[in-house]
């Protein structure tokens, strides 16, 4: 299985058959793999975020949780090419203004 971690977007690949279990992390930044955003369930317009239909209610959905229902998101991989530029976009308007 092949997804991206939903805050740098690293590439995170898996064994097939294999689980992301609730203590893995990003080799590169170090967040929660098993969290809701990087669940396909995830969903911020649904009813507790979730799309699935009998979660329990996760306060957290950046940390790493014990959701039964957890299936890693194939769309972040086709959303994402890589890390965020969020840095560069931040300095665009400066750029703008300076002389």
């Amino acid at each position: 299985m092949l997804f991206n971690c939903w805050k740098c977007g690293k590439k995170i690949e898996y064994p097939s058959g294999s689980r992301v279990l609730r203590a893995d992390a990003c080799p590169q930044c170090s967040s929660d793999l098993h969290c809701c955003r990087n669940c396909q369930f995830y969903d911020p317009g649904k009813h507790n975020q979730c799309a699935e239909t009998q979660p329990e209610w996760v306060r957290d959905k950046k940390a790493a949780n014990h959701c039964d229902w957890f299936q890693p998101n194939p769309i972040l991989m086709a959303c994402r090419s890589g890390p965020s530029d969020a840095g560069d976009t931040k300095n665009r308007p400066d750029s703008l203004f300076k002389v």
